[in-house]
């Protein structure tokens, strides 16, 4: 008679065994040379089918936990045989607040204590930086954006990354993002869209109601105007020297980059001027002056939580560096122009197909993005995991978290990516460096127009 099972998903079930199984060999609880149940007994112990319960002792196989007799069955291999493996995990520098990871890779080496994890802060992300690290060994496993990888596709560096199995309880508008020609080349590990934060005592203060989605950047304005102490704190501010901030107010003016017969970018006299020139409005007339102009050293969240900045535009990931400090802050839907949209930005994991650890690498980026991982970005840290049933769980929080922190989920239809604005990553950097020297005011538009055109 076959047990009976609770409401779980296939995918769950099939987790729940491997890991179980795993366990079970690792900790010694099945010691060297004790076989396990049938391949019948454990498809109905865990609800699954022969073929499933075949595919995770395949894993238990390559993992060198067990090894397959023909006929006979599957037997425990002594662990002390295995020789130490060292993986080298490349990742942007803020990856370590954003995730935790040093509490992810202490829970993995757990789980795989024959697989040590090294993780190296890389210099940068594009292709060419890339291949030297990857050319010689120097990195396994790596994060990377969403631009970051389709500068990979678009230079045709994609051969470097090795093919992974996707994950249907991943949000599939991320992993969308990393699929080329049918394959999955990153697994999307964290996310988030632009959002707007706010310091809910400063509109306390000034007798304001606090945004809602019916906002538009007039009411933003209009309510930073009311917010700004002089000598004391601004009512709005948000880096407008990055790019993904200039994307937000790109996309929604609702417009693409055109482009002529010949595949050159035709920018004179565009719908898309018209944003460009809208954003230089907005940082040059309704933002502080002194905080309009290259502001490296005025990160909006550092002055947000010394309480010098009202409201800011910003992401889940980086509310990670407001995550310890004393403000009483919400979050909200950014405003809108034309079309309500917003920015996305998607993080993945890529395993370098040269990696003279393959399988050791698919595991670690199986192990980041399965539930138990994923629960603990979720619950640690203020970024949204990639798996849907970690990034919506809901349960005791273990420390400040706005009341409007599942508001992402409203807005999902609007979110939108960089690459959809009609540029490809070459021509995003040389038009972001030159579109900087027109709206710090230093060249007309007409020049500015005429110059881009040329250079794309």
């Amino acid at each position: 008679m076959k047990t009976k099972h609770s409401r779980k998903t296939f995918r769950l079930r099939q987790d729940d065994m491997l890991q179980q199984l795993r366990n079970e060999i690792i900790t010694g609880k099945r010691a060297k040379g004790e076989y396990l149940p049938s391949e019948k007994a454990l498809s109905d112990q865990y609800g699954l089918s022969n073929k499933t319960v075949r595919t995770v002792l395949d894993i238990l196989v390559n993992e060198q936990l067990i090894e397959k007799k023909p006929r006979i069955g599957n037997i425990v291999v002594n662990l002390t045989d295995q020789k130490i493996i060292t993986l080298k995990l490349g990742h942007h520098g803020s990856t370590l607040n954003e995730t935790e990871l040093s509490d992810l890779l202490a829970a993995f080496h757990k789980e795989y204590p024959y697989i040590q994890v090294q993780d190296v802060t890389l210099p940068g992300n594009s292709p060419d930086a890339m291949k030297p690290y990857m050319d010689y060994g120097m990195i396994d496993v790596m994060t990377l954006n969403d631009s970051e990888f389709q500068d990979f596709v678009e230079t045709g560096s994609q051969d470097y990354l090795a093919p992974l199995e996707e994950k249907p309880e991943i949000y599939p508008f991320l992993t969308k993002a990393f699929m080329v020609n049918g394959e999955l080349l990153a697994q999307p590990f964290i996310f988030s869209p632009a959002i707007l934060c706010y310091n809910r005592d400063h509109f306390t203060e000034r007798g304001l109601l606090e945004p809602d989605s019916s906002w538009s950047w007039d009411d933003l304005f209009e309510a930073a105007n009311k917010l700004d102490i002089e000598n004391e704190r601004i009512g709005f501010h948000f880096s407008a020297s990055q790019r993904n901030r200039c994307a937000v107010f790109l996309l929604q003016n609702g417009a693409v980059f055109e482009k002529n017969s010949n595949g050159s970018v035709k920018l004179c006299g565009t719908a898309m001027m018209e944003g460009i020139r809208n954003y230089k409005d907005i940082i040059s007339n309704r933002m502080t002056t002194l905080l309009s102009k290259q502001d490296a050293n005025f990160r909006a969240e550092d002055l947000f939580a010394q309480g010098k900045v009202s409201m800011i535009i910003t992401t889940y990931l980086s509310l990670n560096h407001i995550r310890n400090s004393e403000i009483h802050y919400d979050v909200a839907h950014l405003p809108h122009l034309k079309v309500p949209t917003t920015h996305l930005i998607s993080i993945g994991l890529s395993v370098n197909k040269q990696s003279q650890h393959l399988e050791a690498a698919r595991i670690l980026v199986d192990f980041l993005t399965n539930y138990k991982a994923q629960l603990l970005i979720r619950q640690k840290t203020l970024s949204l995991p990639s798996l849907k049933t970690a990034a919506e769980w809901s349960g005791k929080e273990s420390g400040y978290r706005p009341s409007r922190f599942t508001m992402y989920r409203e807005i999902i239809p609007a979110f939108r990516y960089n690459s959809e604005l009609g540029l490809t990553e070459s021509e995003w950097r040389t038009f972001f460096n030159e579109a900087l020297t027109y709206w710090s005011g230093l060249e007309t538009e007409e020049l500015f127009c005429n110059r881009l055109e040329a250079l794309l």
